[in-house]
């Protein structure tokens, strides 16, 4: 990878919050009955039809729990009843809240969210201005298509991959540069729609985005990127586009948000590095 970096100096609209917050909620922080009674009242009749569907009942705990969390932490944040919340899905299949013409009771016009879900472990972003994507898998998922996973990066990131050492190191590197692509993607709303290809990560050894080549299409600067890993054997990333006035640091709940627990305070990067 070629190329000066090139770091922002000046933010395109700075909000008066920038907060983000995520939610890590493994399943079996909420009972199969209580995750069903949930459901049964909270979530619409789209929601309901999808859940009906599944031939496991494994895949619908995990909707179900997934859709529930949305829904608490959306009642939470905006201020909107759980079952009164509208969402609404993009042509690619990204989900909003529907928001009131009169604003968002907790205050604001602007909200965004994005979740994850990979197999028992589910991750919820949101934040008040711009976009957030975040992603979550499991290393323990053994080998299973990794390789065609790494058959879609750039030619520099292959490369990185295939420096380490075979099992878990190169898994942990396949699956570091998945979530990242995954969360940036989810924040772009294109989805499978954008190629992974067509951008890429520079990594620190242990965690961290040390460069980002984006894009030709994304003239944004103000990207931040997060690696995390909440449990042993499960790694996540966050991609968020947050200016200068963006708090130190990001909120990190973890279980079902009944209450207001603290949360862990992750630091938030600097805007990563642009690779041109």
């Amino acid at each position: 990878m070629n190329g000066t970096p090139t770091v922002p100096q000046h933010p395109a609209t700075p909000g008066p919050d920038e907060t983000v917050k995520l939610w890590f909620c493994p399943n079996d922080e909420l009972a199969p009955g209580i995750a069903a009674t949930l459901a049964a009242h909270w979530l619409d009749e789209h929601e309901q039809e999808t859940a009906g569907r599944f031939l496991f009942e494994r895949d619908r705990r995990q909707y179900l729990v997934a859709h529930t969390l949305v829904r608490r932490v959306l009642a939470l944040e905006s201020g909107v009843p759980e079952p009164e919340a509208v969402i609404w899905r993009s042509s690619r299949g990204r989900p909003f809240l529907q928001k009131p013409a009169e604003g968002l009771p907790r205050g604001g016009r602007e909200l965004d969210f994005n979740l994850s879900h990979a197999q028992g472990h589910n991750l919820l972003g949101v934040v008040r201005r711009h976009r957030i994507g975040v992603d979550v898998e499991r290393l323990d998922r053994g080998d299973q298509g990794l390789d065609t996973i790494v058959e879609t990066f750039a030619e520099e990131e292959r490369h990185w991959v295939a420096e380490a050492a075979p099992g878990r190191p190169r898994d942990r590197r396949v699956l570091r540069l998945w979530t990242l692509k995954e969360a940036y993607s989810k924040a772009r709303g294109l989805g499978l729609g954008l190629p992974f290809d067509s951008f890429s990560f520079t990594l620190a050894e242990d965690r961290g985005v040390t460069g980002f080549r984006p894009p030709d299409n994304d003239h944004e600067r103000w990207w931040r990127f997060v690696e995390l890993e909440p449990v042993p054997d499960v790694v996540a990333a966050v991609a968020v586009l947050a200016g200068p006035e963006a708090p130190p640091a990001l909120q990190l709940h973890h279980g079902f948000p009944w209450g207001r627990a603290a949360p862990r305070l992750v630091p938030l990067p600097e805007p990563v590095s642009v690779l041109v």
